[in-house]
């Protein structure tokens, strides 16, 4: 079974299309977190977690890293957050949160150079149910 078979088609056609073509490569990954919409600070957790394993497959400390949730800035969607250095606020990754049949499916994005692969077993061997995206 493709990626894509093993994931709602529209979710994971969405999630290529945030990997089109742009200013950077970039490659993404599905969290199917089976965390309800009454338990963001699960959910938070898992993000952060999730970012952590990110940083650490792109080289990158997480303790070098920080969330930015975007709430003072009306380009920014609620639930949507992105990783950034502490030193010059570099793009790490980029996630949106969605909440898809009374569970939330987090998105991630980050540039190709990660190892995606070992990022993707990385999270597996966490307890994640994850599918990788790419273009």
């Amino acid at each position: 079974m493709s990626d894509a078979d093993a994931v709602d088609a529209d979710l994971y056609q969405r999630a290529q299309a945030l990997l089109e073509p742009g200013e950077i490569e970039l490659l993404g990954l599905i969290v199917h977190t089976g965390i309800s919409g009454d338990e963001e600070p699960s959910l938070h957790e898992a993000t952060l977690e999730i970012g952590n394993y990110i940083a650490e497959h792109a080289g990158i400390e997480p303790t070098d890293t920080y969330v930015y949730s975007g709430n003072d800035d009306p380009e920014f969607g609620v639930n949507q957050h992105q990783g950034l250095t502490l030193d010059g606020d570099e793009f790490v990754w980029e996630c949106q949160q969605l909440l898809r049949e009374d569970t939330f499916e987090v998105v991630f994005y980050y540039e190709a150079d990660v190892d995606h692969e070992g990022l993707l077993e990385a999270v597996r061997e966490a307890g994640y149910d994850v599918t990788g995206v790419e273009p």
